[in-house]
This record gives C-alpha cells, structure tokens and sequence, in this order.
C-alpha cells in the first residue's frame, strides 16, 4: 500500500456517514482523507509550524475523544485528530481491520495532510494500530505515547481473568471474538453498550454526559460502525503475529511514553512496552479510570508536553 494520498475539505452538510451529527472545535477544521483506498476523517489545528502530534482514540469512541485535550496541545503543535477505519465519519470497508493494514491506512492519511515526522499519541485500540504503525514507519515517528491498552500480543492478558474483581475489565474482548452474536444481542441496544463502557471504566461516573454518550452510541451505530468496532478483537490475533514477526527482525528504538492511570485497565504499560522497545519512558496518571484523555486532560497535556520537550532536547 502506497502512502500517497489526496485530501479535500467538505462543508458540514457533506460529511460521508448520513445521519451522524459533526461536531466542530474551536480552531479547528474537518479533512477527509484518501488513503489506500477509503476515505479518512482528519480534524487539524494548531500552530501549523509547530512539531506535528496525531492523536488516535480507542473503542468505543471517535476523534471527539480528545476534544479537551486538543486546544492545550494547540498552543504549541500542529495536532491533527483522525478517526480510524470504522470510526466517527471516517469510511467503515467490509475488511482489513488488522492493525498493520490500518496502521499502513493512517500513516497514508497523515502524509496526504502534508506531514513528513510526527509525534503519535494513542488510546485504546489506537494504541494497537501505533504500536504497528510504529514497527512500520519508526523512521517517520519522533516519539510515541500508548494510553492504557491491551495491545495484541504485547500488553494484552493471554487469558481473561475469572475474578470478578478483575474480570470486567477484558471480558469483552472474548465476546467481540465471537461470530455474529454480538451484532445480534447489540444492534438496537449500542446505546446501553456504550453507556456501560464509559460509566464502568471511569474512576467517576459522571465523566460522560448524555449528550457525549449520545454521540458515540450513534457512531457506534451508523453504517456498520458496530460491525467494524468488532473487527478489531476478530483481527487481533492477526495483529499480533504481525507484532511479534516484525520485533523478531528488531526491537522499537523510538521513544515511548507508556501512560497508566491509577484506575486504568493496565497497571502498567511501561512494563508492558518495555521488553519490546529500547526507550520506554513510564507516566501514572492519578484520578483516572481507562478513558485518562477524558477524565484528566490537563495531565495528558502536561505528560505529552514534558515528554516532546524531553526528547527534542535529548
């Protein structure tokens, strides 16, 4: 897959996913993205000059995910937001959702929007596809910062616990695993789905209003976004022989912030990464569950800081 790529600007009554409301920050402007053959969704701001930060978000949400910690990253860097394969307004192709295949996809999307080295920043599931995009493009990358995820075959469990106390945070990767059962107990519910996602995996419950679950819950459920979202677990093991066959050839050299919270799904994320890559920087976030961008923003933008000034001068 090449990483050429075109771009165009659409006006809010042109976004691709019918239906689905586009929401607008301050300063900020929608792209969508040709790459590799489907249509990406890319929100861009900042200092145009400034070093470039691209933020991918995780299940079950969309670039909006990073809406408070964006302007603070816009006082000094150019950042650009992009919604995955099958996220918010970005296009939702019937395969290819294995994180080396979607990782070629947004590393395509960032160079169509004219940016040659970046530092990546990712949550979730987009802690997957940057782990991979990493392992393909480290020669393109400043820096890497993973948030709280259970990458294939790297910081994912290789068994799902039977403690309950413990269990509830990695059930679902079974049951995203299993055929059609999901869509057919969730379709027509995605909003009850979500709503137990964002409630259960915050240190607060509060964190989400109805309005911000509305939102991802219709996501979630437009076009065929629910059968993508579930494409991800069905492709992990995929992803994670592509992971293990590319570290066999070499380990990570780029720089890694591997960020935990103090109530995350992942104690640990810097003794995850770290026997895979060469610099592995570790941060704890306190006052967090698993959706840390949300519920302490300001502290994302601190670390995130601290982390580019530290290596720009290192």
């Amino acid at each position: 897959m090449t990483d050429t790529a075109t771009t165009e600007n659409r006006s809010p009554g042109q976004h691709p996913i019918s239906g689905l409301p586009l929401h607008d920050l301050a300063g900020f402007g929608h792209r969508w993205v040709d790459a590799g053959g489907i249509r990406l969704h890319a929100v861009e701001g900042g200092r145009p000059s400034g070093p470039a930060v691209v933020l991918l978000a995780g299940f079950p949400q969309t670039w909006w995910a990073w809406r408070k910690v964006m302007p603070g990253l816009a006082e000094r860097y150019h950042v650009i937001a992009i919604d995955l394969p099958g996220q918010g307004h970005s296009d939702r192709p019937p395969h290819g959702y294995d994180t080396h295949t979607v990782a070629s996809r947004v590393h395509a999307a960032v160079t169509a929007l004219h940016v040659e080295e970046y530092w990546l920043v990712a949550h979730d599931i987009g802690a997957w596809v940057a782990f991979s995009l990493a392992l393909a493009y480290e020669e393109r990358l400043h820096g890497v910062a993973l948030l709280d995820a259970g990458i294939p075959g790297i910081s994912l469990p290789d068994a799902i616990p039977t403690d309950p106390q413990r269990a509830w945070k990695t059930w679902h990767f079974a049951f995203h695993l299993v055929p059609d059962l999901p869509e057919t107990l969730l379709a027509g519910r995605e909003r009850d789905y979500v709503d137990w996602f964002l409630k259960a995996k915050t240190l607060s419950p509060d964190t989400f209003d109805d309005a911000e679950i509305d939102h991802y819950a219709a996501a979630v459920a437009a076009e065929g976004g629910l059968r993508a979202s579930l494409s991800y677990y069905r492709a992990a093991a995929e992803s994670a022989r592509g992971n293990h066959e590319a570290l066999g050839r070499r380990h990570l050299a780029v720089p890694i912030l591997a960020v935990s919270s103090s109530h995350g799904s992942i104690p640990d994320m810097a003794a995850s990464i770290s026997p895979w890559a060469d610099h592995v920087t570790g941060a704890v976030i306190p006052g967090a569950g698993h959706f840390i961008p949300d519920e302490q923003p300001d502290a994302v933008v601190g670390a995130l800081t601290a982390f580019i000034d530290r290596e720009r001068v290192g």
